[in-house]
Protein backbone atom coordinates (compact mmCIF):
# COMPACT_ATOMS: atom_id res chain seq x y z
CA UNK A 1 0.00 0.00 0.00
CA UNK A 2 1.61 3.08 -1.02
CA UNK A 3 -0.85 5.26 0.49
CA UNK A 4 -3.60 5.72 2.88
CA UNK A 5 -6.09 6.78 -0.13
CA UNK A 6 -6.57 6.01 -3.87
CA UNK A 7 -4.07 8.41 -5.37
CA UNK A 8 -5.90 8.40 -9.01
CA UNK A 9 -9.02 7.26 -10.72
CA UNK A 10 -7.93 7.65 -14.34
CA UNK A 11 -4.24 7.10 -13.96
CA UNK A 12 -3.60 3.66 -14.52
CA UNK A 13 -1.21 2.11 -11.84
CA UNK A 14 0.03 -1.05 -10.62
CA UNK A 15 1.48 -1.55 -7.14
CA UNK A 16 4.78 -4.14 -7.41
CA UNK A 17 4.38 -5.16 -3.87
CA UNK A 18 5.41 -9.27 -3.86
CA UNK A 19 8.28 -11.36 -4.45
CA UNK A 20 11.27 -10.49 -6.39
CA UNK A 21 13.71 -12.31 -7.75
CA UNK A 22 17.04 -12.11 -5.46
CA UNK A 23 20.59 -12.43 -5.83
CA UNK A 24 23.56 -11.16 -3.62
CA UNK A 25 26.31 -9.42 -6.03
CA UNK A 26 30.15 -9.55 -6.01
CA UNK A 27 31.26 -5.93 -5.60
CA UNK A 28 32.18 -5.19 -9.12
CA UNK A 29 29.28 -7.23 -10.49
CA UNK A 30 27.63 -6.16 -13.69
CA UNK A 31 23.79 -6.69 -14.52
CA UNK A 32 25.13 -7.74 -18.22
CA UNK A 33 27.12 -10.66 -16.11
CA UNK A 34 24.50 -12.11 -13.88
CA UNK A 35 23.42 -15.84 -14.71
CA UNK A 36 20.37 -16.10 -12.26
CA UNK A 37 18.98 -15.71 -8.87
CA UNK A 38 19.25 -18.04 -6.15
CA UNK A 39 16.40 -16.35 -4.09
CA UNK A 40 12.84 -14.54 -3.65
CA UNK A 41 12.45 -11.94 -1.54
CA UNK A 42 9.44 -9.86 -0.58
CA UNK A 43 9.43 -6.37 -1.74
CA UNK A 44 9.04 -4.25 0.31
CA UNK A 45 11.20 -5.98 2.43
CA UNK A 46 14.60 -5.11 3.90
CA UNK A 47 16.94 -8.30 3.12
CA UNK A 48 17.98 -9.11 6.68
CA UNK A 49 14.54 -10.33 6.92
CA UNK A 50 15.88 -13.40 5.40
CA UNK A 51 17.52 -15.98 7.73
CA UNK A 52 20.60 -15.74 5.06
CA UNK A 53 21.29 -11.98 5.30
CA UNK A 54 20.96 -11.04 8.50
CA UNK A 55 24.14 -9.31 8.42
CA UNK A 56 24.58 -8.73 5.35
CA UNK A 57 26.36 -5.34 4.31
CA UNK A 58 26.81 -5.32 0.38
CA UNK A 59 24.79 -5.13 -2.73
CA UNK A 60 22.23 -7.23 -4.58
CA UNK A 61 19.93 -7.17 -7.47
CA UNK A 62 16.09 -7.20 -7.10
CA UNK A 63 14.33 -8.51 -10.51
CA UNK A 64 10.46 -8.17 -11.86
CA UNK A 65 8.59 -9.19 -14.34
CA UNK A 66 6.31 -7.03 -15.94
CA UNK A 67 3.49 -7.30 -18.38
CA UNK A 68 2.68 -3.86 -20.14
CA UNK A 69 -0.96 -4.69 -22.94
CA UNK A 70 -0.32 -1.54 -24.24
CA UNK A 71 2.42 0.87 -25.83
CA UNK A 72 2.45 3.66 -23.01
CA UNK A 73 5.24 5.66 -20.89
CA UNK A 74 6.18 3.94 -17.42
CA UNK A 75 6.69 6.12 -14.95
CA UNK A 76 8.43 4.82 -11.84
CA UNK A 77 7.84 5.07 -8.65
CA UNK A 78 9.70 4.21 -5.84
CA UNK A 79 9.29 5.23 -2.28
CA UNK A 80 12.43 3.99 -0.58
CA UNK A 81 15.13 2.03 -1.58
CA UNK A 82 18.39 1.38 1.33
CA UNK A 83 19.96 3.08 0.58
CA UNK A 84 21.99 3.41 -3.19
CA UNK A 85 19.58 2.14 -6.16
CA UNK A 86 20.73 1.89 -9.71
CA UNK A 87 17.80 0.54 -11.79
CA UNK A 88 17.63 -0.84 -15.21
CA UNK A 89 14.80 -1.96 -17.57
CA UNK A 90 15.51 -4.34 -20.15
CA UNK A 91 19.02 -4.22 -19.48
CA UNK A 92 19.33 -0.62 -19.76
CA UNK A 93 20.57 1.53 -17.31
CA UNK A 94 17.64 4.03 -16.27
CA UNK A 95 18.70 5.98 -13.22
CA UNK A 96 20.51 6.32 -9.55
CA UNK A 97 19.28 7.17 -6.65
CA UNK A 98 20.52 7.67 -3.18
CA UNK A 99 19.33 7.82 0.43
CA UNK A 100 16.80 4.91 1.65
CA UNK A 101 14.26 7.50 3.18
CA UNK A 102 12.88 9.55 0.25
CA UNK A 103 10.85 8.83 -2.37
CA UNK A 104 11.92 8.98 -6.27
CA UNK A 105 10.63 8.44 -9.92
CA UNK A 106 11.61 8.30 -13.47
CA UNK A 107 9.59 8.22 -16.58
CA UNK A 108 10.42 5.48 -19.16
CA UNK A 109 8.92 6.89 -22.43
CA UNK A 110 7.60 4.52 -25.33
CA UNK A 111 7.43 1.23 -23.54
CA UNK A 112 6.06 -1.57 -25.76
CA UNK A 113 3.21 -3.96 -24.86
CA UNK A 114 4.73 -7.61 -23.63
CA UNK A 115 7.16 -8.57 -20.86
CA UNK A 116 9.60 -6.60 -19.38
CA UNK A 117 12.36 -7.02 -16.85
CA UNK A 118 12.55 -4.36 -13.88
CA UNK A 119 16.24 -5.01 -12.14
CA UNK A 120 17.20 -2.91 -9.27
CA UNK A 121 20.53 -2.93 -7.48
CA UNK A 122 20.67 -2.05 -4.16
CA UNK A 123 23.74 -1.35 -2.31
CA UNK A 124 24.43 -0.35 1.38
CA UNK A 125 27.47 -0.34 1.72
CA UNK A 126 29.17 2.51 3.62
CA UNK A 127 31.71 3.77 1.26
CA UNK A 128 33.23 7.19 0.12
CA UNK A 129 30.63 7.63 -2.06
CA UNK A 130 28.05 8.41 1.26
CA UNK A 131 28.04 10.80 3.29
CA UNK A 132 25.42 10.54 4.91
CA UNK A 133 25.08 6.76 5.11
CA UNK A 134 27.63 5.72 8.17
CA UNK A 135 27.80 3.61 10.46
CA UNK A 136 25.19 5.25 13.57
CA UNK A 137 23.32 5.15 16.53
CA UNK A 138 20.67 3.62 14.37
CA UNK A 139 21.18 0.52 11.47
CA UNK A 140 21.45 0.95 7.80
CA UNK A 141 19.30 -1.89 6.51
CA UNK A 142 19.31 -3.13 2.86
CA UNK A 143 16.79 -3.49 0.24
CA UNK A 144 13.51 -2.04 -1.38
CA UNK A 145 12.22 -1.62 2.18
CA UNK A 146 9.45 0.56 0.45
CA UNK A 147 6.78 0.22 -1.80
CA UNK A 148 7.24 0.39 -5.74
CA UNK A 149 4.69 0.85 -8.27
CA UNK A 150 4.42 1.59 -11.96
CA UNK A 151 2.09 3.47 -13.74
CA UNK A 152 0.62 4.39 -17.31
CA UNK A 153 0.78 7.61 -18.67
CA UNK A 154 0.23 9.12 -21.28
CA UNK A 155 1.86 12.66 -22.98
CA UNK A 156 0.99 14.95 -20.20
CA UNK A 157 0.81 13.95 -17.07
CA UNK A 158 0.35 15.98 -13.40
CA UNK A 159 3.44 15.69 -11.26
CA UNK A 160 3.60 17.64 -8.79
CA UNK A 161 1.15 19.76 -6.77
CA UNK A 162 1.98 22.28 -3.39
CA UNK A 163 -0.98 23.36 -2.08
CA UNK A 164 -0.97 26.30 1.01
CA UNK A 165 -3.78 26.87 3.18
CA UNK A 166 -4.11 30.34 4.21
CA UNK A 167 -7.05 31.71 6.57
CA UNK A 168 -9.17 34.59 5.23
CA UNK A 169 -11.18 35.45 7.80
CA UNK A 170 -13.72 32.70 8.44
CA UNK A 171 -12.79 30.87 5.30
CA UNK A 172 -10.04 29.69 3.77
CA UNK A 173 -7.82 29.82 0.77
CA UNK A 174 -5.85 27.49 -1.55
CA UNK A 175 -2.57 28.73 -2.93
CA UNK A 176 -1.90 25.76 -5.62
CA UNK A 177 1.56 25.09 -7.12
CA UNK A 178 1.41 22.97 -9.88
CA UNK A 179 3.92 21.00 -12.09
CA UNK A 180 2.51 19.46 -15.22
CA UNK A 181 4.87 17.33 -17.47
CA UNK A 182 4.96 17.45 -21.12
CA UNK A 183 6.83 13.82 -22.44
CA UNK A 184 6.02 14.73 -25.80
CA UNK A 185 5.74 18.03 -28.41
CA UNK A 186 2.00 17.73 -28.91
CA UNK A 187 -0.08 19.90 -31.12
CA UNK A 188 -3.10 19.28 -28.58
CA UNK A 189 -4.54 21.71 -26.29
CA UNK A 190 -5.36 21.16 -22.33
CA UNK A 191 -7.16 22.47 -19.40
CA UNK A 192 -6.98 21.74 -15.69
CA UNK A 193 -9.92 20.90 -13.56
CA UNK A 194 -10.28 21.23 -9.97
CA UNK A 195 -12.20 20.19 -7.35
CA UNK A 196 -11.58 20.50 -3.31
CA UNK A 197 -14.74 20.81 -0.74
CA UNK A 198 -17.38 21.04 -3.10
CA UNK A 199 -15.90 24.04 -4.85
CA UNK A 200 -14.85 23.42 -8.63
CA UNK A 201 -11.86 25.77 -10.82
CA UNK A 202 -10.77 25.39 -13.95
CA UNK A 203 -7.08 26.94 -15.29
CA UNK A 204 -6.30 26.52 -19.01
CA UNK A 205 -3.27 25.57 -20.13
CA UNK A 206 -1.96 28.14 -22.48
CA UNK A 207 1.74 27.79 -24.41
CA UNK A 208 2.55 24.94 -22.91
CA UNK A 209 2.15 26.70 -19.81
CA UNK A 210 3.68 23.64 -17.22
CA UNK A 211 4.30 25.56 -13.96
CA UNK A 212 1.90 27.74 -12.89
CA UNK A 213 0.13 29.17 -9.08
CA UNK A 214 -3.83 29.22 -8.89
CA UNK A 215 -5.79 30.96 -6.02
CA UNK A 216 -8.57 28.92 -4.68
CA UNK A 217 -10.54 31.65 -2.56
CA UNK A 218 -13.65 31.50 0.14
CA UNK A 219 -13.55 28.07 0.94
CA UNK A 220 -15.77 27.11 3.77
CA UNK A 221 -14.19 24.11 5.50
CA UNK A 222 -13.46 22.84 8.66
CA UNK A 223 -10.22 23.55 10.33
CA UNK A 224 -7.43 20.42 10.97
CA UNK A 225 -6.25 19.95 14.22
CA UNK A 226 -5.55 17.10 16.60
CA UNK A 227 -8.40 16.78 18.29
CA UNK A 228 -10.69 17.09 14.84
CA UNK A 229 -8.25 16.19 12.14
CA UNK A 230 -10.77 16.94 8.79
CA UNK A 231 -9.16 16.21 5.57
CA UNK A 232 -10.40 16.98 2.15
CA UNK A 233 -9.92 15.08 -0.71
CA UNK A 234 -7.79 17.64 -3.78
CA UNK A 235 -8.52 16.49 -7.40
CA UNK A 236 -7.31 17.55 -10.30
CA UNK A 237 -7.44 16.51 -14.29
CA UNK A 238 -5.69 17.42 -17.24
CA UNK A 239 -8.88 17.08 -20.28
CA UNK A 240 -7.75 17.40 -23.72
CA UNK A 241 -10.28 20.11 -25.57
CA UNK A 242 -11.25 18.52 -28.44
CA UNK A 243 -12.81 15.77 -26.83
CA UNK A 244 -13.25 16.70 -24.03
CA UNK A 245 -11.38 13.32 -22.66
CA UNK A 246 -9.68 13.36 -19.06
CA UNK A 247 -5.66 12.14 -20.01
CA UNK A 248 -4.03 12.06 -16.11
CA UNK A 249 -5.52 13.01 -13.09
CA UNK A 250 -4.17 13.38 -9.20
CA UNK A 251 -5.69 13.25 -6.25
CA UNK A 252 -4.28 14.43 -2.67
CA UNK A 253 -5.31 15.08 0.92
CA UNK A 254 -5.25 18.64 2.53
CA UNK A 255 -5.91 19.93 5.40
CA UNK A 256 -6.68 23.83 6.34
CA UNK A 257 -4.40 24.74 9.19
CA UNK A 258 -1.43 27.34 9.73
CA UNK A 259 1.29 27.27 12.28
CA UNK A 260 2.64 29.75 14.35
CA UNK A 261 5.72 30.35 16.24
CA UNK A 262 4.19 34.05 18.63
CA UNK A 263 4.87 34.69 21.77
CA UNK A 264 7.63 32.20 22.63
CA UNK A 265 4.83 29.40 22.07
CA UNK A 266 3.85 26.96 19.19
CA UNK A 267 0.44 27.67 17.84
CA UNK A 268 -2.24 25.36 15.92
CA UNK A 269 -4.69 27.42 14.21
CA UNK A 270 -4.12 30.50 16.97
CA UNK A 271 -4.06 27.84 19.60
CA UNK A 272 -1.25 27.02 21.57
CA UNK A 273 0.24 23.39 21.65
CA UNK A 274 2.47 21.63 24.15
CA UNK A 275 3.77 18.94 22.29
CA UNK A 276 4.73 15.68 24.11
CA UNK A 277 6.15 12.93 22.16
CA UNK A 278 8.22 10.66 21.02
CA UNK A 279 11.70 10.43 18.94
CA UNK A 280 10.39 7.36 16.45
CA UNK A 281 12.66 4.90 14.41
CA UNK A 282 11.71 2.99 12.01
CA UNK A 283 12.76 -0.33 12.79
CA UNK A 284 11.42 -3.35 14.34
CA UNK A 285 13.14 -6.78 15.59
CA UNK A 286 11.06 -8.79 12.63
CA UNK A 287 10.75 -6.31 9.76
CA UNK A 288 13.98 -3.77 10.24
CA UNK A 289 13.07 -0.42 8.46
CA UNK A 290 10.25 -1.88 6.38
CA UNK A 291 6.93 -1.63 8.60
CA UNK A 292 3.60 -3.11 6.88
CA UNK A 293 0.21 -0.76 7.65
CA UNK A 294 -0.41 -3.08 10.51
CA UNK A 295 2.80 -2.17 12.57
CA UNK A 296 2.57 1.23 11.57
CA UNK A 297 -1.17 1.76 13.05
CA UNK A 298 0.05 -0.03 16.07
CA UNK A 299 3.12 2.24 16.82
CA UNK A 300 0.27 5.05 16.53
CA UNK A 301 -1.80 3.24 18.59
CA UNK A 302 0.46 2.94 21.55
CA UNK A 303 1.46 6.61 21.34
CA UNK A 304 -2.30 7.58 21.19
CA UNK A 305 -2.76 5.18 24.00
CA UNK A 306 0.20 6.67 26.26
CA UNK A 307 -1.40 10.41 26.03
CA UNK A 308 0.99 11.58 22.89
CA UNK A 309 0.39 13.98 20.54
CA UNK A 310 3.24 14.74 18.60
CA UNK A 311 6.29 12.62 16.64
CA UNK A 312 9.95 13.31 15.64
CA UNK A 313 10.61 11.27 12.40
CA UNK A 314 14.35 10.68 14.05
CA UNK A 315 16.86 10.81 11.94
CA UNK A 316 15.34 10.79 8.36
CA UNK A 317 12.39 11.39 6.49
CA UNK A 318 9.69 8.76 7.34
CA UNK A 319 7.63 6.64 5.44
CA UNK A 320 4.57 8.48 3.34
CA UNK A 321 1.92 6.09 4.22
CA UNK A 322 3.06 7.10 8.34
CA UNK A 323 2.76 10.28 7.49
CA UNK A 324 -0.90 9.87 5.97
CA UNK A 325 -2.02 7.81 9.38
CA UNK A 326 -0.39 10.54 10.88
CA UNK A 327 -2.55 13.60 9.11
CA UNK A 328 -5.88 10.76 10.27
CA UNK A 329 -4.93 10.13 13.08
CA UNK A 330 -4.08 13.92 14.70
CA UNK A 331 -0.58 13.55 15.58
CA UNK A 332 1.69 16.68 14.90
CA UNK A 333 4.57 15.67 13.01
CA UNK A 334 8.18 16.94 13.37
CA UNK A 335 9.74 15.38 10.14
CA UNK A 336 13.95 15.46 9.55
CA UNK A 337 16.09 15.57 7.39
CA UNK A 338 18.89 12.71 7.33
CA UNK A 339 21.90 13.91 9.47
CA UNK A 340 22.55 12.76 12.30
CA UNK A 341 25.84 13.13 14.52
CA UNK A 342 27.88 14.38 11.64
CA UNK A 343 31.13 15.96 13.08
CA UNK A 344 33.20 18.97 11.16
CA UNK A 345 34.87 16.28 9.20
CA UNK A 346 32.26 14.42 7.86
CA UNK A 347 30.17 17.57 7.21
CA UNK A 348 33.08 18.53 4.92
CA UNK A 349 32.76 15.41 2.97
CA UNK A 350 32.63 16.02 -1.02
CA UNK A 351 29.22 15.21 -1.23
CA UNK A 352 27.62 16.12 1.93
CA UNK A 353 26.43 19.39 0.42
CA UNK A 354 25.07 17.81 -2.68
CA UNK A 355 23.09 14.83 -0.88
CA UNK A 356 22.05 16.80 2.13
CA UNK A 357 20.08 19.50 -0.76
CA UNK A 358 19.01 16.49 -2.52
CA UNK A 359 17.08 15.10 0.91
CA UNK A 360 15.99 18.37 1.95
CA UNK A 361 14.02 18.93 -1.65
CA UNK A 362 12.76 15.47 -1.83
CA UNK A 363 11.26 15.25 1.69
CA UNK A 364 9.73 18.97 1.24
CA UNK A 365 8.46 18.55 -2.30
CA UNK A 366 6.97 15.22 -1.42
CA UNK A 367 5.33 15.64 1.65
CA UNK A 368 4.38 19.33 1.51
CA UNK A 369 0.88 18.53 1.78
CA UNK A 370 0.75 16.73 4.70
CA UNK A 371 -0.87 18.96 7.48
CA UNK A 372 0.49 16.71 10.49
CA UNK A 373 3.94 18.15 9.71
CA UNK A 374 4.26 21.35 11.45
CA UNK A 375 8.04 21.93 11.89
CA UNK A 376 10.82 21.13 8.99
CA UNK A 377 14.34 20.03 11.29
CA UNK A 378 17.79 19.53 10.16
CA UNK A 379 20.96 17.96 10.48
CA UNK A 380 20.77 16.47 14.35
CA UNK A 381 23.84 16.79 16.56
CA UNK A 382 25.86 18.16 13.80
CA UNK A 383 28.33 20.81 13.78
CA UNK A 384 26.67 23.64 14.55
CA UNK A 385 29.34 25.31 17.13
CA UNK A 386 31.30 25.62 14.34
CA UNK A 387 31.89 28.84 11.77
CA UNK A 388 32.34 26.26 8.95
CA UNK A 389 29.22 24.45 10.33
CA UNK A 390 27.06 27.22 10.80
CA UNK A 391 27.22 28.19 7.35
CA UNK A 392 26.05 24.71 6.29
CA UNK A 393 23.33 25.29 8.46
CA UNK A 394 22.63 28.60 7.10
CA UNK A 395 22.52 27.38 3.44
CA UNK A 396 20.26 24.19 4.35
CA UNK A 397 17.63 26.02 6.20
CA UNK A 398 17.54 28.85 3.47
CA UNK A 399 17.31 26.31 1.21
CA UNK A 400 14.08 24.87 3.02
CA UNK A 401 12.26 28.26 3.59
CA UNK A 402 12.09 28.70 -0.43
CA UNK A 403 10.92 25.31 -0.56
CA UNK A 404 8.05 25.88 2.09
CA UNK A 405 7.50 29.10 3.86
CA UNK A 406 4.38 27.81 6.16
CA UNK A 407 6.06 25.88 8.85
CA UNK A 408 9.03 27.13 11.60
CA UNK A 409 12.30 25.09 11.24
CA UNK A 410 14.58 23.99 14.27
CA UNK A 411 17.49 21.23 14.78
CA UNK A 412 17.96 19.29 17.60
CA UNK A 413 21.54 20.81 19.61
CA UNK A 414 23.35 19.52 21.90
CA UNK A 415 26.00 21.98 21.98
CA UNK A 416 24.58 23.63 25.38
CA UNK A 417 26.80 26.92 25.59
CA UNK A 418 28.94 26.63 22.49
CA UNK A 419 25.95 26.73 19.97
CA UNK A 420 26.19 28.83 17.02
CA UNK A 421 22.97 28.85 14.86
CA UNK A 422 19.73 29.20 17.34
CA UNK A 423 19.60 32.80 15.51
CA UNK A 424 18.56 30.77 12.01
CA UNK A 425 15.59 29.22 13.34
CA UNK A 426 12.15 29.57 14.67
CA UNK A 427 12.44 26.96 17.13
CA UNK A 428 15.26 26.22 19.19
CA UNK A 429 15.59 22.56 20.65
CA UNK A 430 17.89 20.82 23.12
CA UNK A 431 18.54 17.12 23.36
CA UNK A 432 19.91 16.91 26.83
CA UNK A 433 20.14 13.72 29.31
CA UNK A 434 20.19 14.70 32.66
CA UNK A 435 20.30 12.07 35.48
CA UNK A 436 21.33 9.63 32.60
CA UNK A 437 24.36 10.95 30.80
CA UNK A 438 25.41 13.55 33.55
CA UNK A 439 24.13 13.71 37.32
CA UNK A 440 22.40 17.27 36.52
CA UNK A 441 19.00 18.25 37.81
CA UNK A 442 16.40 17.91 35.14
CA UNK A 443 14.57 21.58 36.06
CA UNK A 444 17.93 23.26 36.96
CA UNK A 445 19.50 22.58 33.30
CA UNK A 446 16.27 23.31 31.59
CA UNK A 447 16.01 26.97 33.07
CA UNK A 448 20.10 27.32 32.32
CA UNK A 449 19.16 25.45 28.63
CA UNK A 450 16.79 28.82 28.53
CA UNK A 451 19.13 31.18 29.22
CA UNK A 452 21.95 29.45 26.79
CA UNK A 453 18.96 29.70 23.94
CA UNK A 454 18.48 33.27 24.69
CA UNK A 455 21.98 34.26 24.98
CA UNK A 456 22.92 32.61 21.83
CA UNK A 457 20.00 33.93 19.08
CA UNK A 458 17.02 32.24 20.44
CA UNK A 459 15.09 35.16 22.81
CA UNK A 460 12.01 34.55 22.47
CA UNK A 461 11.64 32.05 20.61
CA UNK A 462 9.71 28.64 21.43
CA UNK A 463 11.76 25.85 23.06
CA UNK A 464 12.02 22.06 22.62
CA UNK A 465 13.20 19.75 24.60
CA UNK A 466 14.01 17.35 21.76
CA UNK A 467 15.78 14.27 23.24
CA UNK A 468 15.98 13.19 26.90
CA UNK A 469 15.79 9.40 27.98
CA UNK A 470 18.07 6.57 29.57
CA UNK A 471 18.37 2.80 28.64
CA UNK A 472 16.27 0.43 30.15
CA UNK A 473 16.83 -3.17 29.09
CA UNK A 474 13.27 -4.78 28.76
CA UNK A 475 13.36 -7.73 31.54
CA UNK A 476 15.75 -6.20 33.48
CA UNK A 477 14.59 -5.56 36.76
CA UNK A 478 16.20 -5.21 40.33
CA UNK A 479 15.85 -3.39 43.66
CA UNK A 480 18.58 -1.39 43.46
CA UNK A 481 17.53 0.37 40.43
CA UNK A 482 21.17 0.36 38.79
CA UNK A 483 21.08 2.21 35.41
CA UNK A 484 20.23 -0.27 32.51
CA UNK A 485 17.13 -1.76 34.75
CA UNK A 486 13.40 -0.89 33.77
CA UNK A 487 13.06 0.77 37.44
CA UNK A 488 16.15 3.25 36.96
CA UNK A 489 14.76 4.50 33.55
CA UNK A 490 11.25 5.05 34.76
CA UNK A 491 12.78 7.04 37.51
CA UNK A 492 14.89 8.72 35.30
CA UNK A 493 11.99 9.88 32.63
CA UNK A 494 9.40 10.59 35.27
CA UNK A 495 12.03 13.54 36.99
CA UNK A 496 12.33 14.82 33.33
CA UNK A 497 8.76 14.86 33.00
CA UNK A 498 7.93 16.30 36.44
CA UNK A 499 10.60 19.09 35.39
CA UNK A 500 9.74 20.18 31.95
CA UNK A 501 6.11 19.68 32.33
CA UNK A 502 5.74 22.54 34.92
CA UNK A 503 8.32 24.97 32.43
CA UNK A 504 5.71 27.71 30.71
CA UNK A 505 8.13 28.14 28.42
CA UNK A 506 8.58 24.54 26.72
CA UNK A 507 6.46 23.86 24.34
CA UNK A 508 7.12 20.86 23.69
CA UNK A 509 8.97 17.39 24.90
CA UNK A 510 10.13 13.96 22.78
CA UNK A 511 11.17 11.09 24.86
CA UNK A 512 14.05 9.51 23.40
CA UNK A 513 12.95 6.76 22.31
CA UNK A 514 9.89 4.97 21.38
CA UNK A 515 11.25 2.01 20.65
CA UNK A 516 14.72 -0.22 21.39
CA UNK A 517 16.46 -0.12 17.89
CA UNK A 518 19.25 -1.77 16.44
CA UNK A 519 22.20 -0.51 15.43
CA UNK A 520 25.72 -0.71 13.25
CA UNK A 521 28.06 -2.79 14.87
CA UNK A 522 30.98 -0.96 13.24
CA UNK A 523 32.00 1.46 15.62
CA UNK A 524 28.96 1.12 18.16
CA UNK A 525 28.38 -2.20 19.35
CA UNK A 526 30.65 -1.09 22.67
CA UNK A 527 28.55 1.74 23.58
CA UNK A 528 25.36 -0.46 22.74
CA UNK A 529 24.51 -2.99 25.13
CA UNK A 530 22.98 -6.15 22.71
CA UNK A 531 24.09 -3.61 19.84
CA UNK A 532 20.84 -1.90 20.16
CA UNK A 533 19.71 1.58 21.37
CA UNK A 534 17.70 0.60 24.44
CA UNK A 535 15.94 3.55 25.34
CA UNK A 536 13.01 2.94 24.20
CA UNK A 537 10.14 2.81 26.39
CA UNK A 538 8.44 -0.56 24.87
CA UNK A 539 11.08 -2.89 23.50
CA UNK A 540 11.97 -3.95 19.81
CA UNK A 541 9.31 -5.91 19.59
CA UNK A 542 6.75 -3.48 21.02
CA UNK A 543 6.83 -4.95 24.56
CA UNK A 544 5.92 -2.06 26.94
CA UNK A 545 8.75 -1.10 29.50
CA UNK A 546 7.54 -0.08 33.33
CA UNK A 547 8.08 3.56 32.00
CA UNK A 548 5.36 2.92 29.62
CA UNK A 549 2.52 3.21 32.25
CA UNK A 550 4.54 6.47 34.20
CA UNK A 551 4.69 8.38 30.93
CA UNK A 552 0.64 7.68 30.40
CA UNK A 553 -0.57 8.61 33.82
CA UNK A 554 1.15 11.82 33.36
CA UNK A 555 0.05 12.64 30.03
CA UNK A 556 -3.41 11.22 29.99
Amino acid sequence: MIRLFQNHHVRKYQELDGLWDFQPLGENSKVEDMEGYDYQLPVPGCWESHPSFANYRGNAAYRKKVIIKNKTHLHLVCKGVSHTADIYFDGSFVTSHYNAYTPFSHVIKNVTEGEHELIIIVDNRFTDQSSLHIPNDYYTYGGIIRPVAIEWIGDVMVNQVKSLAIKSGESWNLELEVDITLLEDVQDSYYLKGKIANQTFEVDLKDKNLKFNHLIEGLKVSEWSPDAPQLYELELQIVRKRDEVVVDDYIDRIGFRDVTTKNGKIQVNGEDVVLKGFNRHEDHAIVGASFPFSLMVKDLELMKDIGANAVRTSHYPNDELFLDLCDEMGFLVWEENHARGLSLERMQHPLFRKQCEQVNQEMVENHYNHPSIIIWGILNECASNTEQGRKMYQEQLEQIRALDTSRPLTFASHHRAAELCFDLVDIVSFNLYPQWYTDEDPSELADQARKWADQLGGKGKPMIMSEFGADGLYGYRSPTAVKGTEERQTMIIEANLDAYMKKDYISGMFIWQFADCRVTEEDWFMTRAGTQNNKGIVNSYRQPKLSYQIIKNKWS
